[in-house]
C-alpha cells in the first residue's frame, strides 16, 4: 500500500461500473477478515447482533439505528465463510444481489417489546435453533463468539454446553485494517461530509439557531446517499465550554464561536468524523478565541506528525502534545480513536488517564484514525474543538479530508 495512489483513490469520484467492482472487493475483504479472526482464535463461528458488525461482514443494512436498540435480526458467520442469517419480518430482499454463501431464515425476537412475559420461553426456542445450526455446520464444536446477547439467550446457550467468547473484540480487530477499496468508500463518505460542512458554512449567520444550522448537515448527508448522524454535538457561545453540549434552540450571536463534531455515517455505511470551529458573523476572532484555536490546531498537527506505524499506543500517549495546565481538566476524552463504519478500536488515552483508561497496542499501516483536540479552560466561557481523520501510511499518516482549518486565525 503506497501513499500517493491510496490518497488519490480516496479523493476521486466513483463511476457506477467501478463502484460495483469496489463493493465486490470490499465485501470479500471484510468477510475474509472476519474468517481470519475466527481461525486465529480457533473459534468455529460468531453470532452477530450489532448492526454495524452485520454490515461489515455481509454488507446488508436494515433499519440500522432501530436495529441497534431492537435485536430483531442476527447473523452467524462460520470460519469457512458460510453465513446463516435470520432476517427481520418480510425483509429477505435486503440480501438481493449479494454474491454470498448465505442460508436465510426468519428471525425470532424475544425482547420484552416483542415477547412480553413470554421472553424467556421464546429465548429457549431461539437458543435451540442456534445450538442446532452451530452443531450442523461445525459438528463437535462447543464454542461460539457473540458480539452482544441478552441474559436469557446467554443462559440458554451456556446451559446447553456452549462456551461464549467475546465476539466484539474479534470484530473490532477484524475491522482495524482498511483495504485500498475500503478507503475509496471512506473517501466517498468524506466527500459527502465535506459538502455538508460547506453547506453549513454558507448558511451560517447570526440570528439562526443551532438546530437550524445542524439541519443542513443532515440534509446534505441524506441527499448524497448518507445514512445517519450518531450525535448532536454542535454548540455556540458559552455552550462551547465545556464540550459535549448537544445542539439546541440557542440563537447564534455575532462573535460567537461555533463548534461541531460531525459523527456522520455517510454513503456505504462509513463514518466521517470531523470537528471544526468557526466564528459567527463577519469580523475577526478575539485574541482569546485565536489563542484557544492556536492551541487546538497545534495539538492536532503535532500529534499527526508524531503518529507512525509501529509506534505503540503507550508511546504515542507519552510523546503526545502536552496540554497546558489551564486546559487539562476539560481535555477531550481521548487523544485519538479508530474510525471506520463508526468510532472503532483503538481509543488512545491521555497520559494523565493512562492508569485508569489506557491499554496498549500498536499502530499499523492501513488503520484509519481520528486525531482529537478540545481546548477550553476550566471555568472558561469558550472552547475550541478540532478533529482530523487520517490513514496510517508507511512513513506516518496522511489526512483523508481537505476540510479547511481557520489558518488565518493563527
Amino acid at each position: 500500500m503506497t501513499s500517493a495512489p491510496l490518497l488519490d483513490a480516496t479523493r476521486s469520484t466513483i463511476e457506477p461500473t467501478r463502484k460495483d467492482a469496489i463493493l465486490r472487493d470490499v465485501r470479500a475483504w471484510r468477510l475474509a477478515r472476519v474468517q481470519e479472526q475466527l481461525r486465529k482464535h480457533n473459534v468455529p463461528a460468531i453470532l452477530l447482533y450489532d448492526p454495524v458488525n452485520i454490515r461489515y461482514a455481509t454488507d446488508t443494512s436494515n433499519m440500522q439505528v432501530w436495529a441497534g436498540r431492537n435485536p430483531a435480526r442476527y447473523v452467524m458467520v462460520f470460519a469457512d465463510g458460510h453465513v446463516v442469517a435470520w432476517e427481520f419480518h418480510s425483509s429477505e430482499h435486503v440480501w438481493d444481489g449479494l454474491d454470498l454463501d448465505v442460508e436465510l431464515r426468519g428471525a425470532l425476537s424475544w425482547t420484552f417489546f416483542n415477547a412480553g412475559h413470554e421472553a424467556e420461553r421464546r429465548a429457549q426456542v431461539w437458543g435451540a435453533e442456534i445450538v442446532d445450526v452451530l452443531r450442523q455446520h461445525a459438528p463437535g464444536e462447543h464454542v461460539l463468539a457473540v458480539d452482544r446477547l441478552d441474559p436469557f439467550g446467554a443462559a440458554y446457550l451456556e446451559k446447553h454446553g456452549i462456551s461464549l467468547l467475546d465476539g466484539q473484540a474479534l470484530m473490532e480487530t477484524a475491522r482495524l485494517i482498511k483495504s485500498s477499496s475500503e478507503l475509496v468508500l471512506i473517501g466517498e463518505s468524506l466527500r459527502t461530509c465535506e459538502a455538508s460542512i460547506g453547506r453549513m458554512k454558507r448558511e451560517l449567520r447570526p440570528g439562526m439557531t443551532e438546530n437550524d444550522l445542524w439541519a443542513y448537515l443532515h440534509y446534505e448527508n441524506i441527499r448524497h446517499g448518507g445514512e445517519w448522524i450518531e450525535t448532536r454535538l454542535l454548540a455556540s457561545g458559552d455552550r462551547t465550554n465545556p464540550w459535549m453540549h448537544e445542539c439546541s434552540s440557542r440563537v447564534l450571536q455575532k462573535g460567537d464561536l461555533l463548534v461541531f463534531d460531525t459523527d456522520m455515517v455517510g454513503p456505504n455505511g462509513y463514518c466521517s468524523d470531523i470537528s471544526r470551529t468557526w466564528l459567527v458573523g463577519d469580523g475577526r476572532p478575539s485574541d482569546e478565541q485565536r489563542k484557544l484555536y492556536e492551541y487546538a490546531f497545534a495539538q492536532v498537527h503535532f500529534n499527526m506528525e508524531l503518529l507512525q506505524p509501529g509506534m505503540t499506543f503507550r508511546e504515542f500517549s507519552e510523546k503526545a502534545w502536552k496540554i497546558p495546565e489551564p486546559f487539562v481538566k476539560n481535555r477531550y476524552c481521548c487523544l485519538a480513536h479508530g474510525i471506520g463504519m463508526v468510532d472503532e478500536y483503538p481509543s488512545i488515552a491521555h497520559q494523565v488517564d493512562w492508569d485508569s483508561a489506557g491499554y496498549d497496542g500498536r499502530f499499523e499501516v492501513g488503520m484509519t484514525v481520528c486525531i482529537e483536540s478540545y481546548i477550553g479552560a476550566e471555568g472558561g466561557t469558550q472552547g475550541v474543538k478540532l478533529e482530523q481523520q487520517v490513514v496510517l501510511i508507511e512513513n506516518g499518516c496522511a489526512s483523508l479530508t481537505g476540510c479547511a482549518f481557520e489558518t488565518d486565525w493563527l
